[in-house]
């Protein structure tokens, strides 16, 4: 089949550097990988394109790179599966990393964020008479988040990084997970007293794209979700991540219908004036926009809000 490549290329040797655009036209066949093209092109066509790629089996997770718009392995991505009516595919760097040359980031910022959640066991500080041992229960439970290759497609397409380089990352917090749920770990309130900061565990939007790129099902958001869910049973200090968490729940089981005034105002509280004060703009903005709900800015009760509080107490009766 005949496929276009559209390489975002960057030229670090430039006066200035410069990004650009180059297309590449070839045959490629149904079984071929936008890896496989792309190192077609270097061999055949162009040789000065670079990228990185090693075990060519999405095991190593070198070869990260936007396809089409979104993160993934180019080794795990068949070009007959992204190819749209024309055979044009959009190929280019991942984001939220610098870039080096072409398709080749400097992961540097990656590795950086994995080591601030101290990513190794801390046992207790008598050394065991044995080894430490974990049921295979809990070895099962944490096998997904063990899968992870460290290939950082999920902090590429991270929409938080993007504005907030001071946010840990989809990763690093999968990564704090895999340590918090593990038995033989001694610092998990320290850990979640960490992630409880700014930049931790509830900056994240639960976008779910960090769900939708991860080649390998680690589901990253969720384990925040979960590092989330621990934090609060652990009674770390509160902030306005878990405040907000709180009331948006109080709220949906006293009314049955989310409230936005007053999960702000009950988020931040009256001690934070200036910044309820400062949604004002993003309010007005709602109400032109018409996204302020019908039934105005005091909302009562639901019809029927008695069968939403029945699935609460039955909620709280399981757990």
């Amino acid at each position: 089949m005949k496929t276009t490549l559209r390489v975002r290329r960057f030229d670090p040797e430039a006066d200035p550097p410069m990004g650009y655009v180059q297309e590449y036209r070839l045959e490629t066949e149904p079984s071929e990988t936008v890896l496989d093209g792309l190192i077609k092109v270097r061999e055949t066509l162009d040789d000065s394109l670079a990228l990185r790629c090693s075990c060519r089996g999405a095991i190593c997770g070198s070869c990260g790179m936007r396809i089409n718009g979104h993160a993934a392995l180019a080794c795990k991505t068949k070009v007959i599966s992204v190819a749209p009516a024309d055979g044009t595919i959009e190929v280019e760097p991942m984001h939220n990393m610098p870039v080096i040359k072409d398709l080749v980031t400097d992961m540097a910022p990656f590795w950086s964020k994995i080591r601030q959640i101290q990513p190794w066991l801390q046992p207790p500080g008598t050394a065991p008479k044995a080894e430490y041992t974990a049921s295979p229960e809990a070895m099962t439970h944490l096998s997904g988040v063990m899968s992870c290759i460290m290939c950082g497609v999920c902090v590429s397409d991270c929409t938080v990084l993007e504005v907030d380089k001071t946010f840990v990352g989809p990763a690093a917090l999968a990564k704090a997970y895999r340590f918090v749920a593990d038995p033989r770990d001694a610092a998990t309130l320290r850990r979640l007293n960490a992630l409880n900061q700014p930049g931790g565990m509830w900056d994240c939007t639960r976008c779910m794209e960090c769900i939708q790129v991860c080649p390998k099902g680690v589901a990253p958001m969720d384990r925040i979700m979960a590092l989330r869910a621990n934090g609060m049973a652990a009674k770390v200090p509160s902030t306005c991540g878990s405040r907000h968490a709180e009331v948006f729940t109080d709220i949906i089981k006293h009314k049955g219908i989310l409230d936005e005034p007053m999960l702000a105002v009950r988020t931040f509280g009256l001690k934070h004036v200036g910044r309820l004060l400062g949604m004002v703009p993003m309010v007005l903005q709602s109400v032109f926009k018409g996204k302020v709900p019908k039934s105005g800015p005091l909302h009562r009760p639901i019809p029927g809000i008695h069968h939403i509080q029945r699935l609460f107490k039955r909620m709280r009766v399981k757990s």
